[in-house]
């Protein structure tokens, strides 16, 4: 039984058999044909019997493995090596079919390769993942044929492997060389130049354009010969904390991703930014009720809690509670910080109901609301209307769009920050803006 399910016959098998039935066929016609067709029939049989001695006669002559890593980055293209080794004494053809876990809804994947004598053949492919949570493989599945090309022998390993997708830890990483201020300046991640917001002088440096022309050091330019800056350190040690808005809200997918998760991801990237700013950072999530808290502490291992921690976050399908936010931080963040709010508000009205929840907050903390642009929408309103129903829509699309931008005013208006942001630049614009309020000296 083994034997039989482990059979299979190659496309060639297929042509050969082709070429002896149009031999019958034409014998109807040519008789001369017919014992050149039994010819060929009784050829194709004893082919297809070398070929499985040929495939069959070595117990283990394939070896293949999956080298799958612990977890894998949300919203990111991850590796998935695959390693063969060939112990067949002649040049093999391989077809490999890995089975993917079903989130992935990729039903095609086949790799083909040509093997020399007990040559180890190593490749990869990368998988994007837009959820978190545990993704299990199937079966390594590899056909492997001879140069007969009559029959298929097929191998089967590794099934059940379990990898459990995590927040971007890739994007993460991305980020964190870039954590010192001289490398966020060269990236262009600064909108403004940090100029000192304490008395505490840190070093002296070449002047870059953007640096206040107070902290000119004249001694160092006129012994250099080129403008030097006094550099002053920041405040360090101040809470920061991300809060994440889990209602139906952020429900709202883009790029197959939803806002949920990119504000996820731009709280593990930022929250190591600022670490290795040595402020304190913490975590909040809420919905109806406040789902998730963790206190500002200042210690690089605590981005391991935090990861642990935004892994198991999922949306709710209500409408969130500002009330029970508003009394959460009031009862446990008692000293004045900064607090990243990711929430998304699709009517001005939205906004306004929630508003006096956002200056009560905003009179001890100093509150960022980060709200997503609909970039679907730009895409709308960048295309030409040629009919009724096309203006209907863009004029629409139109009043959305206005809508975002007045609620920044709105938040402006009562002193409250935000930024509004395409999803996909969202790590960016808040470690911006977190630098901004860093180099401003608002905390």
């Amino acid at each position: 039984m083994k034997f039989i399910k482990s059979l299979y016959l190659h496309n060639g098998f297929y042509v050969y058999l082709a070429s002896a039935s149009v031999c019958f066929l034409l014998s109807y016609w040519i008789p001369l044909l017919f014992p050149i067709a039994c010819i060929i029939t009784v050829v194709i049989l004893v082919l297809f019997f070398m070929d499985v001695l040929l495939l069959y006669r070595i117990k283990n002559p394939i070896k293949a493995r999956r080298l799958l890593p612990d977890k894998f980055s949300n919203s990111d293209d991850n590796p998935v090596p695959i390693s063969i080794t060939n112990h067949y004494p002649f040049k093999t053809e391989i077809s490999v079919i890995d089975e993917l876990p079903v989130q992935f809804q990729k039903r095609d994947f086949n790799y083909i390769a040509k093997l020399q004598p007990n040559e180890i053949h190593e490749f990869s492919y990368k998988v994007r993942p837009v959820e978190r949570g545990e993704y299990r493989f199937g079966f390594l599945n590899v056909f492997c044929s001879s140069a007969l090309n009559i029959v298929k022998r097929k191998f089967k390993f590794q099934n059940e492997q379990m990898v459990a997708v995590y927040p971007s830890f890739i994007q993460m990483q991305k980020y964190d060389f870039l954590a010192m201020s001289n490398n966020l300046t060269e990236f262009g991640l600064k909108k403004i130049r940090k100029i000192g917001n304490t008395s505490e002088f840190e070093q002296i440096k070449n002047y870059v354009q953007g640096d206040d022309f107070r902290t000119v050091n004249w001694k160092a330019t006129a012994k250099t010969g080129h403008l030097m800056v006094n550099q002053f350190q920041d405040e360090k040690s101040q809470p920061i904390y991300s809060i994440i808005d889990t209602g139906r809200v952020m429900k709202m997918p883009f790029n197959g991703l939803k806002l949920l998760d990119y504000a996820i991801n731009s709280t593990l990237a930022f929250s190591n930014v600022a670490l290795k700013k040595h402020d304190k950072v913490g975590m909040l999530t809420f919905s109806k009720t406040v789902d998730s808290f963790l206190p500002a502490i200042q210690k690089l291992t605590y981005l391991n809690t935090i990861l642990e921690r935004l892994y198991n976050i999922d949306t709710q399908f209500t409408d969130s509670d500002y009330g029970i936010l508003y009394a959460q931080l009031k009862r446990k963040v008692t000293h004045r910080s900064l607090l990243l709010l990711y929430t998304n508000f699709e009517h001005i009205s939205a906004l306004k109901r929630q508003l006096p929840y956002l200056q009560a907050i905003s009179k001890k903390h100093l509150l960022v609301v980060v709200l997503f642009e609909n970039t679907e929408l730009d895409a709308l309103i960048a295309e030409d209307a040629e009919d009724l129903q096309a203006i209907y829509h863009k004029t629409i699309a139109e009043k959305f769009a206005f809508e975002k931008r007045l609620m920044v005013k709105e938040l402006q208006k009562y002193g409250i920050q935000s930024i509004l942001t395409a999803p996909e630049k969202l790590t960016i614009n808040t470690i911006n803006k977190y630098l901004e309020i860093k180099a401003r000296g608002l905390l």
